[in-house]
């Protein structure tokens, strides 16, 4: 998995590439760790190009979820689809996470 992070105004991204998975998911837990460190306030995981995920890569979008509440930062994930967006539908968690179509309504969500 390839993460790219790039900011817009107050607002991180993360563009993830690739696939989520056993080997690879602790890198996201990593990076968003980084930034809960540096008490970033908004922040949006971009998905556009991850085609795969597995129970630990949801896990792993579990534990970031959770904490970003805890830390009330804002969280959006953008641009869910095909294999992973059916994951999260089988899992019953589709509903659980903050999903948005683009990146512009994710950038809405995180700025309410």
């Amino acid at each position: 998995m390839d993460l790219k992070i790039r900011r817009m105004e107050s607002t991180y991204i993360i563009d993830a590439q690739g696939d989520m998975d056993l080997y690879n998911s602790t890198e996201l837990r990593k990076v968003f760790m980084k930034m809960l460190e540096k008490k970033v306030e908004r922040l949006i995981l971009n998905f556009e190009a991850v085609e795969y995920i597995d129970s630990s890569g949801i896990g792993t979008l579990i534990f970031i979820c959770s904490t970003s509440k805890r830390a009330n930062m804002k969280l959006a994930i953008a641009q869910v689809h095909g294999a992973v967006k059916k994951a999260m539908q089988l899992t019953k968690l589709l509903g659980y996470f903050p999903i948005t179509e683009d990146l512009t309504s994710a950038l809405d969500m995180v700025r309410d």
